[in-house]
């Protein structure tokens, strides 16, 4: 009878302090060794006490919603060197105590929105070597204390700076052998970076991959005016009701040196496009040129817009309650002075 017993105790231990049949558990390091085991998920019955899950080196392709449920306690976990395509966005998030997430050199192409939720104690996070394409504008709720991160070696083109600004104890960050498009949604990332490295943070820095005239060029070297020319965000909205309502097909001007800066917004401030007095497209002509020669062409190109479509819309309603008979012979003689004076 106490044979039984003693077993039945053992047998009990085992089941509660059991170590999968592929790895290797020690209990002083509170370690689980799964590396190298051709494992294809996340293995099943690991010690709920473990702190170090080593999971390296396998062709692990997916991970289920639970697989982390019994190891709550967990502070560095690594997937380095497996077949993950993908992450669910539910998968970590259990792990309230994780420090470091090693996910380097697997096949991850996108990563969702809140991706790593509520790992407030989350200090390095690498996603090197994958093919990555596009990271979400919030890695997720409280992971403020992100202070290493890596996404070198993947395909990204731009990084949102909403992204890198929700990371606020960054202090080191590696963004090397990526084809970053140095145009105008990389600016955003070439402000933070300036402002990152004067507080002190350490980089690898931003190597341009396009356009042709900036390949191999380091981002904080390429000047500001080069990116004078900028569209505000609106742009896109306004070429697409300039061309809705049929009127002249001039697009947005990409160069602060052609002739017609103003007719780029005249969509979005007037809905029938009729064209603006001459005075006040002569003057938002001026602004926008002025702003390109002074290299602050962003803040004046968001003044003149605003400042041009509240005013354009009185002269309109001014012209239509009061001017209303006279209209038919203006429009077609205000249109030609423009024309040939900016020519």
């Amino acid at each position: 009878g106490n044979w039984l017993l003693v077993w039945s105790v053992i047998l009990l231990a085992h089941t509660v302090h059991g170590c999968p049949d592929k790895c290797l558990c020690y209990t002083a390091s509170k370690t689980a060794d799964c590396k190298n085991r051709g494992l294809t998920e996340i293995p099943a019955r690991l010690p709920p006490e473990i702190q170090i899950l080593q999971l390296q080196n396998n062709r692990i392709w997916r991970i289920n919603q639970n697989a982390f449920t019994a190891t709550p306690l967990l502070k560095i976990l690594d997937l380095s060197n497996n077949s993950l395509s993908s992450v669910a966005p539910a998968a970590f998030q259990k792990l309230r105590y994780l420090q470091v997430l090693n996910l380097t050199r697997n096949l991850i192409h996108y990563i969702e929105n809140k991706t790593f939720s509520f790992l407030p104690h989350l200090k390095e996070l690498d996603l090197s070597s994958n093919s990555i394409i596009r990271l979400p504008e919030t890695f997720g709720n409280s992971t403020g204390n992100i202070t290493l991160l890596s996404v070198k070696h993947n395909k990204l083109q731009k990084m949102e700076r909403i992204l890198l600004e929700s990371l606020p104890n960054l202090k080191v960050v590696l963004f090397k052998d990526n084809p970053w498009q140095c145009n105008c949604n990389i600016f955003g990332m070439k402000l933070w970076l300036e402002s990152f490295l004067y507080r002190g943070g350490i980089s690898d820095g931003i190597i341009c991959s396009a356009p042709g005239v900036r390949k191999g060029k380091d981002l904080l070297k390429v000047p500001y005016e080069l990116f004078g020319a900028c569209p505000l965000r609106t742009a896109p909205l306004q070429l697409a009701s300039i061309h809705q309502h049929g009127s002249e097909q001039q697009s947005w001007p990409k160069h602060g040196h052609h002739g017609e800066p103003g007719d780029g917004g005249r969509g979005g401030c007037e809905p029938k496009a009729r064209p603006r007095p001459v005075s006040l497209r002569h003057a938002i002509a001026t602004v926008v040129i002025t702003g390109v020669v002074c290299g602050v062409v962003c803040l004046m190109m968001l003044a003149a817009a605003v400042y041009g479509c509240a005013y354009a819309a009185i002269t309109a309603r001014y012209h239509k309650e009061h001017l209303a008979p006279g209209r038919q012979h203006g429009t077609a003689e205000e249109k030609e002075p423009f024309e040939s004076s900016v020519a």
